[in-house]
């Protein structure tokens, strides 16, 4: 999962990515509204969380722009501004969810894989596949009712292919859903390290990892 913070209490937003790396999100960090159009402009999000009181404008009027334009990302109001008029005015701009700061590291993730659930019509925290079960929460996994012991990259890819699962996904795509833009310097053929070390873990299983060049990598069952 790759999601958009647009937040200018640095500090604040710092701790909320440390948190959110630790689940296996990347979480790119804007703090004024224009470097958000400019990381929107290079990239796609499964979610953002937006403040409304930015430096140069208001959250809220550039979330009704990115409605206006038909974009649907799962937006999450993040904001000290707390009143019923408040929460009122942001969902009738189109946000998804809305919670205010102070607020627990706990309740964000969870609204969070919320929205990005629904978004992906999975109405469950757990997606299973055959001898797989893949529980989005914690992002663990067993087979055959055994743990799998993922590394938090391996559960990140793991994670893109299940909640598509039947569908090619592009090495592009799924280096997107691993590595932020401070991480430039990591090539996107690690994608293929962590394909690789999946592939072992399902190894005699009905679980496979299936490639088609110059298209993408998709899990699915064994014919």
């Amino acid at each position: 999962m790759r999601v958009l913070m647009i937040e200018d209490a640095v500090d604040l937003a710092e701790g909320v990515i440390a948190h959110l790396a630790r689940s296996g999100v990347v979480c790119d960090l804007a703090t004024t509204v224009e470097s958000a159009r400019d990381f929107r402009a290079v990239q796609t999000y499964d979610a953002m969380l937006l403040d409304i009181n930015l430096p140069d404008g208001s959250g809220l009027n550039f979330l009704g722009k990115i409605r206006d334009s038909g974009d649907r990302t799962p937006v999450l109001m993040l904001t000290a501004l707390t009143s019923v008029e408040d929460r009122v005015a942001a969902l009738d701009k189109g946000a998804d969810d809305y919670l205010g700061k102070p607020f627990d590291q706990r309740e964000l993730e969870a609204r969070l894989r919320a929205l990005v659930r629904r978004d992906a019509d999975r109405k469950s925290e757990q997606i299973t596949l055959g001898p797989l079960i893949y529980a989005a929460k914690d992002r663990s996994a067993t087979l055959n009712g055994k743990r799998l012991n993922l590394t938090a990259r391996e559960a990140a890819v793991l994670d893109a292919l299940i909640r598509h699962e039947g569908q090619y996904l592009s090495k592009s795509r799924l280096y997107n859903s691993l590595y932020g833009f401070e991480d430039a310097d990591v090539g996107e053929n690690a994608v293929e390290l962590y394909i690789a070390r999946l592939r072992k873990r399902f190894t005699g299983s009905a679980i496979s990892i299936t490639t088609q060049r110059g298209v993408g990598y998709r899990i699915g069952l064994n014919d």
